[in-house]
């Protein structure tokens, strides 16, 4: 009987999934319209991601009170185009899938919050469902949270940066749980920077919710993998484990091309601005605008403080989806255009370098404490200063990428 349940309730998902093309979910990112799982050959064969695999995961959540940590990229794909998709929570609840409640990250349950702008608990407008924020006064579901709860499933869209807050949201959600013992399932996505492992590991000393384990920068890990390797590794607090399933993908390898369909958050638009946001996501620790307030978020630089005889672009930031205050909002900045660069293979400090040195008063470059959350730790900003050369910066981060590589490969899924 749970058998025929099973395919029962897979025959019911594809049935609303080719129903609900009619009326999808859209992308709120109107210049990203790329065919879900664009590889680097058309020959081969498309990515599918977990959420996709529906015969994988519903046997696990039948009859089970369930809550799921989710946000816009938590998608069940049909692979047409134009791209078309059906949000997860709804998916399941149509297959009455117990859903109790949502636990939403940062930038909230459908995405439209501001980078570090408190999210609060409320009740999603479509489905009615408890919505409890995982960004505002609490980071970490408490006991009562999960007192009515047999299973947790997370599906959120990483891009693998350790300051991307998305996957302190999952450890925390992991700990809690394990403390409850409460299982928890990853539905497994691409990782549109795992092609390297680059970076500052963060140090101990500056962990926080910008990076909870002593990682590079860039950890080259799908979200799934990180999972695993934390779990295993008793990388969690108090070395704790649970009871964890993760549904790998399909046709993965960590070198293959993947166009994410949905903004991550609202500030990554595109894969350049993801593919560079390893590297200027330092600015966020700094007095630079990071194309925060434009079209063009993380694919450009500026100030009005660097120097105007060194650049030839220029823009003044202003409000915008996702940017209600940039920095330097109505001020013409001086500084580089981005947006064509190609897909990065490393972590880039020439961009940190120039806007140092091109700085007027360097007095106003650096946050106080901001650019250390960011890098993890103190020396990058003790090097930049001191004029040390990227060369020279780089070569005192490859000790530590080293070892974590060792670490990492134990835990790799894919290729």
């Amino acid at each position: 009987m749970a058998v025929l349940s099973v395919l029962k309730n897979t025959v019911l998902l594809l049935v609303y999934i080719l129903s609900s093309c009619g009326s999808p979910s859209k992308s709120n990112n109107k210049d990203q319209s790329t065919k879900l799982g664009t590889t680097t050959l058309e020959s081969e064969p498309p990515i599918i991601v977990a959420a996709n695999r529906t015969a994988k995961y519903l046997p696990l959540l039948n009859g089970k009170k369930v809550a799921v940590v989710a946000n816009q990229t938590s998608v069940i794909f049909k692979d047409t185009a134009p791209l078309t998709y059906t949000h997860i929570v709804d998916s399941l609840m149509s297959l009455n899938i117990a859903i109790k409640k949502v636990f939403a990250p940062e930038h909230g349950f459908r995405g439209e919050a501001d980078a570090g702008e408190k999210v609060v608990d409320g009740k999603d407008e479509k489905t009615g469902l408890p919505l409890i924020s995982l960004y505002g006064k609490n980071r970490k579901p408490s006991k009562e949270m999960l007192q009515d709860i047999d299973v947790v499933l997370f599906d959120i869209q990483d891009v693998g940066v350790r300051f991307y807050t998305y996957i302190a949201t999952m450890q925390l959600v992991m700990e809690a749980c394990a403390a409850q013992k409460i299982p928890v399932i990853i539905l497994d996505r691409p990782n549109p920077n795992g092609h390297y492992v680059d970076g500052p590991s963060m140090e101990t000393e500056h962990r926080g919710f910008l990076g909870m384990t002593n990682i590079p920068l860039v950890y080259g890990m799908t979200i799934g993998e990180y999972a695993n390797m934390i779990n295993k590794e008793g990388m969690m607090e108090n070395k704790a484990k649970v009871d964890l399933t993760v549904i790998p993908l399909e046709n993965y390898d960590h070198f293959k091309d993947y166009n994410l369909p949905i903004r991550p958050s609202p500030n990554l638009p595109n894969n350049t601005s993801i593919y560079l946001y390893p590297s200027l996501g330092f600015f966020e620790g700094t007095n630079i605008n990071a194309g925060r307030g434009t079209e063009f978020q993380f694919q450009r630089y500026g100030a009005p403080f660097l120097d105007s005889t060194q650049y030839n672009f220029k823009y003044t930031p202003a409000p915008n989806f996702g940017s209600k205050t940039p920095k330097h909002n109505g001020e013409i900045c001086y500084g580089k255009d981005l947006s064509q660069m190609p897909k990065m293979k490393t972590v880039d400090l020439s961009f940190l370098l120039d806007a140092y040195q091109n700085s007027t008063d360097k007095k106003l470059f650096f946050l106080t404490s901001g650019f250390t959350r960011h890098a993890g730790t103190t020396k990058l900003q003790k090097q930049i200063e001191t004029g040390l050369s990227q060369e020279e910066i780089k070569l005192s981060w490859q000790e530590d990428i080293n070892h974590f590589k060792q670490l990492r490969a134990k835990h790799l899924l894919y290729d």
